[in-house]
């Protein structure tokens, strides 16, 4: 008998033991500080040694048993997130592809879809365990309604949120107010222009220097009136006005992070006198010119906006007389620091 016949007759041994053993036991062999599903990780371990069984060399099996022995070992930390990379495939919820498609928003908790031009917590959530460690600090610069906050809570970090509506912000404070947070992190809401607001007094009053995470989601230009202040996005008077704003709040809010630590930009396009109008991209464009670096280009669908959700068949009429799409989605631009 071969050796890699060997290997597999142990392999189906240890299969017949795994498959017969109650979850709770993989959850010890991980040794997890997070609430893993015991019953994922046996899927996990089990599709492991299938994976050695199943090997067509020796060598190969060799290579499997040595990864996954390593797996079991010590952990493999981040420098900039909870991902423990040795257990890699443990963090199935984690998102790794540039296309998102959420088929319908996190309505969980106080999140809620009641304001108009919020965005789905599943952003916030993604950005938060890739990009931050529990007891971080994040700042957004656009807070509305207060998801990122909410995500923030519970996930046990930090939260900054500026507002530039005062109506807007008490909403978010109550909505954030209703959020769990186990690990009593501080989430700050202020009402501010986030192009000039001085951030450093907040991060000062809990004796930090820097925030790990800025995200930003502005208004789409004019798409949505989100009130009556000259200093809002939304009422910029053209593009150039509204990107050189933009540009204002990048280089005030990046003064207090960190070198390569991450921004996180979610905006779309829009259309004009028929024409599209590549706002996205002019915006990650000044971004760039700040000091950032481009890391990726995710987009992210989405099926039905208020604005269109009565409107469907008058769209698709538009569409097919104008010879454009209806947009179905906007991108989540990732940058780091230099």
């Amino acid at each position: 008998m071969t050796k890699i016949d060997e290997i597999r007759r142990e392999m189906d041994k240890i299969l017949t033991i795994l498959e017969e053993s109650d979850n709770e036991m993989f959850r010890l062999m991980y040794n997890q500080e997070e609430s893993f599903d015991p019953q994922f990780i046996k899927e996990i371990v089990i599709s492991d040694i299938k994976q050695i069984r199943d090997s067509k060399t020796r060598e190969r099996a060799l290579y499997y048993i040595n990864r996954f022995l390593k797996n079991l070992g010590e952990p493999q930390n981040s420098k900039i997130n909870d991902i423990n990379l040795s257990r890699w495939k443990l963090y199935g919820d984690i998102i790794t592809d540039s296309l998102w498609i959420f088929k319908k928003r996190d309505s969980s908790g106080p999140h809620n879809a009641s304001y108009w031009g919020n965005f789905v917590p599943q952003i916030p959530y993604q950005l938060l365990r890739r990009y931050t460690k529990k007891g971080d600090v994040v700042v957004d610069g656009f807070l509305g309604s207060g998801t990122t906050l909410i995500e923030c809570a519970k996930l046990g970090r930090n939260g900054i949120g500026i507002e530039i509506s005062s109506d807007v912000a008490n909403m978010a404070m109550l909505n954030v107010s209703k959020a769990v947070n186990s690990e009593h992190n501080f989430q700050d809401i202020v009402i501010g222009d986030s192009q000039t607001f001085d951030i450093t007094s907040i991060l000062e009053s809990h004796n930090v220097n820097s925030a790990q995470l800025i995200i930003l989601h502005p208004p789409y230009w004019d798409i949505i009136k989100f009130g009556t202040s000259e200093n809002d996005l939304s009422n910029a008077p053209d593009e150039s006005k509204f990107l050189n704003m933009l540009t204002k709040v990048i280089n005030n809010l990046s003064r207090v992070l960190e070198k390569r630590r991450y921004m996180a930009l979610v905006i779309g396009d829009k259309y004009s006198k028929g024409n599209w109008i590549p706002l996205g991209f002019h915006a990650m464009e000044r971004v760039i010119d700040s000091g950032f670096i481009l890391k990726s280009i995710v987009v992210k669908n989405f099926e039905v906006t208020k604005g269109k959700r009565e409107q469907k068949d008058l769209w698709r009429y538009r569409a097919l007389k104008g010879g454009f799409y209806v947009f179905k989605h906007e991108y989540i631009f990732i940058f780091q620091k230099k």
